[in-house]
């Protein structure tokens, strides 16, 4: 008779079946240190624009901060009602575009055909590259004009300034900035008024606009697979540790395999996040500048961009920007309404 009897105990002794997912993801392998704190852009989206445009920016982390504003989004129940944001600061001085550079395609990939660089690039690009005395502008652009039939892609190289943000360096960071819609002709004239001059945020982006942060996250340096995967941790009479993992694997394959949870590095990963939104383009920075200053950054002194949400990187990490390779597809007609951008001390001052 008992044995029809339904016993709960064992039930909870660990008679059920056990359901365990895998900890941490394995889609960003190697976890290994960047190369670079400059991250790296694979892709640039096609955009549909009558007039040509630079597809991208480089700024400086500040910080973060909070703002009240509207809620714009019409499926929310806060619709209409005004909410509080955490909001990322970037300072976003403006860049030199020293040089135009045109691709072509082949079955290999994108291949550089012919560049021009400015007449006299600025002193402190001496710090990262070895120039010749002098550059024939005009005889480089004619060149590119020749074979432009074969051109698929123009492209400038643009120039950070650090000296006029809150950076402490000189040497300034080079990256490749895409100009998209138009043809490949508008682009090319659109790029060589550009040559040897400055752009500004405000000419690229607007508010409200969606945009793709690549960034470098912070490094947390040699940890282990409780802080690394966020497996659990072992029982406290477990054998030899207890921030470790109970097994390396089965007896075949006679390898341990790359899903097992290992300690390594951690953190200085570069990382893209899709469509933040801008919810602030401005050209004095003390709109955004805390009591005191960001904490381990300082003032920020001229244009800025308020960004939604949070962002990879520590303070004074170079941020790209760029044009969103999937934007959604509900996107606020409005730039958002901020009612008030906080300015309290970060360190309770």
């Amino acid at each position: 008779m008992l044995f029809f009897l339904k016993d709960t105990k064992l039930e909870t002794m660990g008679h059920r079946k056990k359901h365990a997912p895998r900890h941490g993801s394995l889609a960003y392998l190697p976890r290994k240190r960047a190369k670079r704190l400059l991250g790296r852009i694979r892709y640039w989206p096609e955009i549909e624009a009558d007039t040509p445009r630079l597809l991208g920016f480089l700024g400086y982390k500040a910080g973060m901060t909070h703002v009240f504003a509207l809620e714009d989004r019409r499926r929310s129940p806060n619709f209409g009602k005004e909410v509080a944001r955490p909001a990322t600061v970037l300072e976003t001085p403006p860049m030199l575009i020293c040089a135009v550079r045109a691709y072509t395609r082949d079955p290999y990939g994108l291949q550089p055909l012919s560049e021009a660089w400015m007449k006299d690039p600025p002193s402190e690009l001496d710090r990262v590259f070895t120039f010749p005395e002098s550059f024939n502008t005009e005889e480089s652009l004619k060149k590119i004009e020749e074979i432009l039939a074969k051109a698929t892609r123009i492209r400038v190289i643009a120039v950070s300034q650090p000296k006029q943000a809150s950076v402490p360096k000189k040497k300034p960071d080079v990256t490749e900035i895409e100009i998209g819609g138009g043809s490949v002709q508008q682009q090319f004239e659109y790029a060589k008024t550009l040559l040897g001059k400055t752009v500004t945020p405000l000419e690229m982006f607007n508010d409200g606009q969606y945009v793709d942060v690549i960034a470098i996250s912070t490094g947390k340096g040699f940890q282990g697979p409780v802080k690394r995967w966020g497996v659990a941790k072992l029982q406290h009479k477990g054998r030899k540790t207890k921030r470790g993992i109970a097994t390396l694997g089965p007896w075949n394959p006679h390898h341990v395999t790359y899903t097992v949870p290992r300690a390594g590095q951690m953190g200085l990963h570069q990382r893209t996040e899709y469509n933040k939104r801008i919810l602030k383009i401005g050209g004095d920075g003390k709109e955004v500048t805390p009591k005191g200053g960001f904490i381990r950054y300082g003032v920020v002194k001229g244009a800025y961009i308020l960004l939604e949400g949070s962002i990879p990187g520590t303070e004074k990490r170079q941020i790209r920007l760029r044009y969103p390779a999937r934007p959604p597809k509900h996107i606020a007609e409005e730039p958002p309404q901020i009612t008030q951008i906080s300015l309290e001390s970060p360190q309770g001052k």
